[in-house]
């Protein structure tokens, strides 16, 4: 038996112990970095959930039905697409850390028209409260914070899981002299 594991059916295993392992690593930043996430962090985080209970439910369905390969194959195209989703959102967030575009306002301290003093006397009131804001990155290595690092790493995620859509099982395979 073929080892790859860039086949549909085993694809979404490997989707969902990579969602796991970096959420993994966004929680222990944040856990023993002491880095608290920011909007744009904790959406990217959403995504990675999805696609966890995406891949969950391919690798169920693909067990407990028992259904084709071209089912794997679309379920393994929705998890690309979530990955291509997560890629995006983690670039774009990369892009407001450095600044080349505009984050959301609640994050990045813009959009603040209507403040009344009563505003301003409840956040004294709240100064254990800090502002996690999206256009400061909490850490970067190499230049690279981690929404880049994000970026690349669903980028990639998603390129692999558009191969493994496009591979066949090592079973479907012709054998030699075989003209299928």
């Amino acid at each position: 038996m073929d080892g790859s594991p860039l086949t549909p059916a085993r694809w979404p295993l490997i989707a969902l112990l990579a969602s796991l392992g970096l959420l993994g690593a966004a929680h222990a930043f944040e856990t023993f970095g002491h880095l608290a996430p920011c909007d744009l962090c904790l959406d990217q985080r959403k995504i990675y959930w999805a696609i966890a209970w995406l891949s969950i439910a391919a690798l169920v369905a693909l067990r407990v039905a028992a259904l084709s390969d071209r089912v794997a194959r679309v379920a393994v195209l929705l998890i690309a697409l979530a990955f291509a989703a997560e890629a995006a959102l983690a670039a774009y967030h990369a892009g407001v850390e450095w600044k080349w575009w505009a984050g959301p306002s609640a994050c990045t301290g813009g959009g603040v028209h209507h403040l009344t003093v009563a505003d301003l006397k409840a956040f004294a009131a709240q100064t254990h409260v800090k502002l996690i804001r999206c256009d400061e990155a909490a850490w970067r290595l190499f230049g690279i914070s981690m929404a880049g690092y994000n970026a690349l790493l669903a980028a990639g995620l998603c390129i692999l899981s558009l191969i493994a859509s496009r591979l066949r099982p090592p079973s479907s395979l012709p054998l030699r002299g075989d003209r299928r």
